[in-house]
């Protein structure tokens, strides 16, 4: 997601934040410094966000399976893991749980995975930017780039202030032009966190995550790729991170959900392609 990871080190005082690349990624055209197509960019910003909104309720009624694998690397060697695979499912009160599935002994040993990393994971790797969240954030207009097959309008976001015990997402994101729903996301989590105790650093690498469009209507998170160094006083950490999210069906529950005032009809069947994708895996 969504959601990414904190890792600490002990014996640092003292972080060096990372920043964020400005070249295009692969599979990405030109940007190009071209306006709205009949909207003003205001117009398209709340078009967006209200988008989102509907988007984040929807996946609310949706299960899946999530995969997380977390290396560190030593050279071309893999020197600690962490992994995990787990359902994530609603009891019939609509209460989020995950269920695990599989979870081998973690052998990480320069870094260690906290509880903010498990928080990134479910809320932040598979960043929404709602119509609620829209007063936190200074949003920039960039212009239009195609994404794969996808043509996108590109948003620079930050946070406009930061509150104590809060984190946000800073970095960028390629809304479709036709769905108008967030199709990838480029940055990372902010705060890095660097004296929660003595002698300790959360340092937070840089990830990107791609959706594709479930049920015809929705695009959901489907893989979130790190490949980063971590900037600790001790040392650098080279770390390479991958989730996915998979396998996404509707729960069989009494709600329903609005796309637009519409109805979705036939959720309940699974997870459909309709062959529109941005895989990048």
């Amino acid at each position: 997601m969504t959601r990414t990871f904190t890792f600490r080190a002990l014996g640092a005082l003292v972080l060096c934040l990372l920043s964020l690349p400005l070249f295009a990624q692969e599979g990405e055209g030109a940007l190009k410094d071209l306006p709205p197509k009949g909207v003003t960019v205001d117009e398209l910003i709340q078009r967006f966000a209200s988008k989102e909104k509907e988007f984040k309720l929807a996946r609310e009624q949706y299960t899946w399976t999530q995969s997380v694998k977390v290396q560190t690397l030593e050279g071309n060697a893999v020197d600690g893991e962490y992994q995990q695979v787990f359902d994530v499912v609603f009891d019939e009160r609509g209460r989020r749980s995950e269920q695990i599935k599989f979870a081998p002994q973690d052998t990480l040993t320069r870094i260690q995975m906290t509880q903010e990393d498990l928080d990134d994971i479910e809320k932040r790797m598979p960043f929404t930017m709602t119509i609620d969240d829209l007063p936190s954030y200074n949003v920039k207009y960039l212009g239009q780039q195609q994404e794969d097959e996808l043509n996108c309008y590109v948003f620079d976001l930050s946070p406009k202030k930061i509150e104590k015990g809060q984190r946000y997402f800073e970095g960028r994101i390629w809304v479709d032009d036709h769905d108008f729903q967030i199709v990838k996301t480029f940055g990372k989590n902010v705060p890095d966190l660097v004296k929660l105790k003595k002698g300790q650093q959360n340092l937070f690498p840089r990830f990107t995550t791609w959706r594709e469009q479930i049920d015809g209507k929705y695009w959901f998170p489907t893989y979130t790729k790190v490949d980063d160094n971590l900037h600790f006083e001790m040392g650098d950490v080279h770390i390479r991170q991958v989730v996915k999210y998979e396998n996404y069906r509707r729960f069989g529950s009494k709600s329903r959900i609005l796309f637009e005032r519409e109805e979705v009809k036939g959720a309940d069947d699974g997870p459909k392609n309709d062959g529109q994708k941005n895989d990048k895996k």
